[in-house]
């Protein structure tokens, strides 16, 4: 009978004194979303700044290319601040949010501002802005190419195991992990490499007018500090965000700034998802453990 009872308060008496409680704040909440609807419109429609982001490793450029997407809906927007945070990615992904950021600079001005990482993946897709303002903290270049892979092979003989493959084509199975590398297949990952590699350089060199400047100063995977990059003419400039703000402003000849912000309700639906998370684990966080 305990247990049940356990059971009952956590299940049903826990949850309706907790609707009990925050009902009200539930009632005012829906009625500032119906108030603040029309002024985000209103905010949205008059929007002439926007902020694109790229964070976290690039894997894929479906989510960057729904936030341009979402600025060219709005005709009055002039300047965009791309705030980067990136390690980097895969290099196909990496080369469409590059191109991603050409064709959107071709409308109107980029200034990017990196608050962390700007780097492999990420500075290839940055380095298109027409202006590259940095943290004094933040970690510039790892300009190179990896291609990683392990050799499980060693294991799987001691546990017993041993692959079975059919394969047409000499290169089909190039790697794989199942087995050490042949020597020709190494030597055609080089060579795919390099003119990945090349490929990479060449870009920074051209976009980056680093034309007289030896790329294995730059271009040989190491990460570079904020001062050295500027150095290596690598950023334009090193600052805060308001520094790359003020920039934008400037460069897009924006008198008064507004800027395009998610809507109202849903800054204020992810709010409450988080409050109400938040309340949920304290009220009921002694009694799950």
């Amino acid at each position: 009978m305990e247990t049940i009872s356990k059971i009952w308060n956590f299940f049903v008496i826990k949850p309706l004194d907790f609707l009990s409680k925050y009902f009200k704040l539930f009632v005012i909440f829906i009625i500032l979303l119906l108030i603040l609807g029309g002024n985000t419109q209103d905010n949205q429609n008059r929007a002439n700044l926007a902020k694109l982001y790229l964070k976290d490793s690039i894997l894929t450029s479906d989510g960057f290319r729904s936030q341009i997407e979402e600025i060219k809906k709005h005709s009055n927007i002039k300047g965009v601040l791309l705030i980067i945070d990136s390690p980097g990615g895969t290099v196909g992904a990496s080369v469409e949010i590059a191109n991603l950021v050409k064709e959107l600079r071709d409308t109107m001005p980029i200034v990017a501002h990196v608050e962390g990482a700007m780097a492999s993946g990420s500075y290839y897709a940055g380095m298109y802005s027409d202006k590259i303002i940095a943290n004094r903290g933040s970690i510039i270049g790892s300009i190179g190419v990896i291609f990683a892979g392990m050799n499980v092979k060693p294991l799987l003989d001691k546990i017993g195991i041993e692959q079975q493959v059919l394969q047409e084509g000499e290169y089909k199975a190039i790697g794989t992990p199942l087995r050490k590398w042949k020597p020709n297949e190494k030597e055609y990952l080089n060579a795919f490499l390099h003119k990945q590699y090349e490929m990479f350089v060449s870009d920074v060199l051209q976009t980056r007018n680093l034309t007289n400047t030896n790329p294995e100063v730059f271009a040989n995977g190491k990460i570079f500090t904020a001062k050295e990059a500027l150095q290596l003419g690598l950023i334009d400039q090193i600052g805060s965000r308001n520094q790359a703000i003020k920039e934008l402003i400037e460069i897009a000849q924006v008198s008064n700034p507004i800027w395009l912000e998610k809507p109202k309700t849903q800054q204020l639906l992810e709010q409450l998802t988080t409050s109400a998370t938040s309340m949920i684990y304290s009220l009921f966080q002694g009694k799950i453990l």
